[in-house]
């Protein structure tokens, strides 16, 4: 499997280092863009940076560098997931504008007919928000899934709230994966 992963500036990028972490685990070929914002929250949000990004992906490439392999549909991969996902990029790509590599290869996906999840990371969500998710929600191929963990589970940790929602992306994909208890699994209360 091939994966490209986003991390753009939305505050949320736990979410996208746990993602890479878990997929170099799993041995899962991964294709980074690292947004300028993202390597920039990662700093604010976490002890890390954007070289401990790096280290977890099988290939890195810069945001602005629109001649990278993700930016052609020729180059196969099994989908991306954008984790998480800014406003204005997720209203880049619902607007087809290309601007960015992240935004292109989301497109290249989408044209392609593989899967993009995209991890929107914003509260509260104006209309504007909203009608770009709605527009992205259309396509049979895009998936729009908010960072937003379940608690059935009953999570102890921060780590296993972000375990919930990097588990639902890879699902997704149809990634096994043991991040998080499933439903009607034993978890204090057996439905």
């Amino acid at each position: 499997m091939k994966l490209v992963i986003a991390i753009t500036g939305a505050s949320g990028v736990i979410y996208g280092l746990r993602a890479l972490e878990v997929l170099k685990r799993l041995g899962i070929e991964t294709h980074l863009i690292l947004s300028e914002w993202g390597e920039k929250t990662i700093k604010i949000e976490t002890d890390r940076d954007g070289d401990y990004a790096r280290s977890l992906a099988t290939r890195v490439y810069d945001d602005s560098n629109m001649a990278a392999p993700v930016s052609s549909g020729s180059f196969k991969t099994d989908g991306m997931a954008v984790i998480p996902c800014s406003m204005r990029t997720l209203a880049s790509i619902a607007n087809g504008l290309d601007d960015t590599l992240v935004a292109r290869a989301a497109g290249v996906c989408i044209k392609e007919s593989r899967k993009v999840v995209l991890v929107p990371r914003e509260a509260p969500l104006s209309r504007i928000h909203l009608e770009n998710m709605y527009k992205l929600a259309g396509l049979p191929n895009a998936v729009i899934m908010p960072a937003m963990p379940g608690f059935y589970h009953r999570p102890k940790t921060m780590e296993e709230l972000v375990d919930h929602v990097v588990g639902k992306v890879l699902d997704q994909f149809g990634i096994q994966h043991e991040l998080f208890k499933r439903w009607g699994e034993k978890a204090g209360t057996n439905f």
